[in-house]
């Protein structure tokens, strides 16, 4: 049987109900008005009796309302087949409308009968109000059938099709991090939970400016990983806005940790407020090629444009020297001196007086042949060159609160240390990015690598606007870590923006081997990438096609985008999309997520009017009260600056009083 068969079907089924509707409302005004149909010679023998055995056997006309019901009842099913002409814009008031004249007429005329009037114009009246009455609900409900065939203009932008039910578990364990949501779904808000049962298996959050993805995510996150006892490492561009939240909730949670951690932080703007620390702590350098390493980090910190230049002579050079440098004062008397500071001020010395005092080191020959090569060969022109680019941007480094910071040691790097855990803050400014950003690479490329080590505690490593600061082998980190229970939190903008700092190789094997991603609004490229990671759904598709005569509405199925790229770059603040990975035992039916994530803001900005703030540290104030804090500081600076000084006297001298090495100081005199 064809398609056209099926709906001529259909239609007869239809009018039959509609005529048993009409049936009724015949039988109810003989039957009710059954004087006035004897006045008027309306008398029909076979009726009476067949009407009469219907009110014996079922009592239906016991009531004037049950026959009306029936023809209610048949009226509405009548109108589900409703074919669809061409005419005016219907409005559900205009239903609405009709609907309510259509009951009140057709329902409450039954008095009419009781007037002391005439019995034909009782009659007449009641005849009227049925017919009027009957007439409004066959408008409505004719109506009512064609607005919903043609729904397909009320879910413009496709939002039923594309929700879908999420997860409304709370899935907890002793690493998971879990938000609360609001989602859409099937014409109800439902409330849910993200669970990241698995936070060891990396997590980024994107989003544009305003978006919310600090407030909403990496807070949250903050809050619940002190509270689990994670030792915490987070990275703040904007200091100290997350600082002062994790110095708070870790007074408040201390009793989450086995052994009471301590509170670091690093901060260049203010040394009072600020712990020192030396990244290039020789304890921690074990090999020369973890001061390559170092050098490595500085140098692309200081030159973002050089990720993509790996291997040029001219990036490979300065690197090469800084490391050696470094290596240096790592060997020399046992590394007293190895420290970043010192190691700007050796490089800042006359190239005459370094490369004999490196050249005298077996260790270091092979990592200077290139530039004693080019000194000897007369080069002045490429060997000044090769320095500069090591010299210069250094040189942006030189600063007395820098150095203060960077020369001593308060606490090691090694945060999830299972003997002194920390939880350790190390503050930007995003208006000397260009200043700090080298010296806070370094700090984040060391804390990479001694956190990732077996037979330690679980750790947290947070880091926000990380394309602020550049740090080798992160991608390492997210790869590796999971083993090690070192749970990575990045926060940026769009993928872009890691894309130019990190390279595309780099940032791809970022992006494809995080488990769980949220984000904002984006847009691009990376609301396309997005899209696609998500899946496809099947989808209902609707459309209607108006003729003079008829309108005909045909429903089809396909694979479409479960949240397509205009979805993910409309989305407004505090809503996510998104998935998490799940675990053996904790299975994640719906990873997928299209949610807003619940943020008690008033219970937030009571929390923060208890906030304190972070201590002050070091006092610099002498016994009179007075604040010697710069003069200290510039001390110092101006201490570090004469080592370097001594550090290259003694060498000379202890080189032109050896022998078998005086021959060096003679290589100036070739060059």
């Amino acid at each position: 049987m064809s398609q056209e068969d099926d709906l001529r079907g259909l239609a007869k089924v239809m009018d039959f109900m509609r005529a048993l509707s009409v049936l009724f409302v015949i039988v109810n005004v003989y039957w009710f008005c059954y004087p006035s149909m004897k006045e008027w010679n309306i008398d029909i023998g076979v009726v009476d009796r067949i009407l009469l055995n219907f009110q014996r056997t079922t009592g239906l006309f016991s009531s004037i309302l049950w026959t009306k019901l029936f023809a209610l009842v048949f009226l509405a099913l009548s109108c589900l087949g409703t074919k669809g002409v061409k005419e005016e814009k219907i409005r559900w008031t205009h239903i609405w409308a009709a609907l309510a004249a259509g009951i009140v007429l057709f329902f409450f005329n039954w008095w009419l009968l009781d007037l002391p009037l005439p019995l034909s114009a009782r009659t007449g009246f009641y005849l009227l109000t049925l017919s009027a009455g009957y007439g409004c609900l066959l408008a409505a409900g004719v109506w009512m059938s064609r607005l919903l065939r043609q729904n397909l203009m009320e879910d413009v932008f496709n939002n039923e099709n594309e929700s879908f039910m999420q997860e409304t578990r709370l899935i907890e364990n002793e690493y998971s991090v879990n938000l609360p949501t609001r989602f859409w779904y099937r014409k109800k808000m439902w409330h849910g939970w993200i669970n990241v049962v698995n936070p060891f298996r990396a997590s980024i959050v994107l989003g544009t400016p305003g978006s919310g993805k600090s407030f909403a995510v990496v807070n949250s996150y903050i809050k619940q990983q002190i509270e689990k006892g994670y030792a915490t490492y987070i990275y703040d561009f904007k200091f100290p806005d997350l600082s002062t939240i994790a110095y708070n909730h870790l007074l408040r949670h201390l009793d989450g940790y086995k052994v009471r951690p301590k509170f670091y932080v690093i901060n260049f703007d203010d040394p009072s407020r600020s712990h020192r620390c030396n990244p290039l702590n020789p304890k921690f350098m074990t090999d020369i090629s973890d001061a390559y390493e170092s050098s490595y980090n500085i140098m692309l910190n200081l030159n973002r444009t050089w990720a993509a230049k790996q291997g040029d002579f001219f990036v490979e050079s300065p690197t090469i020297l800084f490391a050696a440098i470094i290596w240096f004062l790592r060997i020399y008397k046992n590394g007293k001196y190895c420290t970043f500071p010192h190691a700007v001020e050796f490089l800042n010395k006359p190239y005459e007086q370094i490369f004999p005092i490196m050249s005298s080191y077996p260790e270091l020959e092979n990592y200077l042949s290139p530039f004693l090569d080019a000194w000897l060969a007369g080069a002045a022109d490429q060997l000044m060159g090769q320095i500069a680019s090591a010299k210069i941007p250094l040189s942006r480094m030189i600063s007395p609160a820098l150095y203060w910071v960077m020369s001593a040691d308060e606490f090691s790097l090694d945060i999830n240390n299972p003997d002194e855990p920390k939880v350790l803050c190390i503050g930007n400014n995003p208006d000397r990015q260009a200043i700090y950003g080298a010296a806070l690479g370094l700090y984040n490329s060391r804390i990479v690598k001694l956190v990732n080590k077996k037979g330690r505690l679980k750790s947290s490593i947070i880091i926000d606007e990380l394309p602020t600061v550049f740090i080798k082998g992160l991608d390492n980190l997210i790869a590796t870590a999971r083993s090690n229970k070192v749970a990575v939190l990045l926060g940026f903008q769009d993928f872009s923006q890691l894309i130019r700092d990190y390279t595309d190789k780099e940032a791809k094997v970022i992006i494809n081997t995080v488990g769980n991603i949220f984000s904002g609004q984006v847009v691009g490229e990376t609301a396309k990438t997005l899209s696609e990671r998500f899946g496809k759904i099947l989808q209902k598709r609707q459309s209607i096609s108006i003729n003079r005569n008829d309108v005909s509405t045909s429903i089809s199925t396909q694979m479409d985008s479960l949240i397509p790229p205009s979805k993910i770059s409309s989305l407004t603040q505090g809503m996510f999309v998104g998935s998490v990975a799940d675990n053996f035992g904790e299975k994640i039916e719906q990873k997928i997520f299209h949610c807003e994530i619940v943020v008690d803001a008033k219970k937030i900005a009571e929390e923060e009017k208890t906030y304190q703030k972070i201590p002050v540290i070091t006092d610099f104030r002498d016994a009179d009260g007075i604040d010697r804090m710069k003069e200290m500081v510039q001390e110092n600076y101006n201490r570090i600056k004469e080592e370097a000084r001594q550090i290259v006297a003694d060498e000379l001298e202890r080189i032109a009083n050896d022998p078998n090495l005086k021959h060096l100081l003679e290589l100036n005199k070739q060059a």
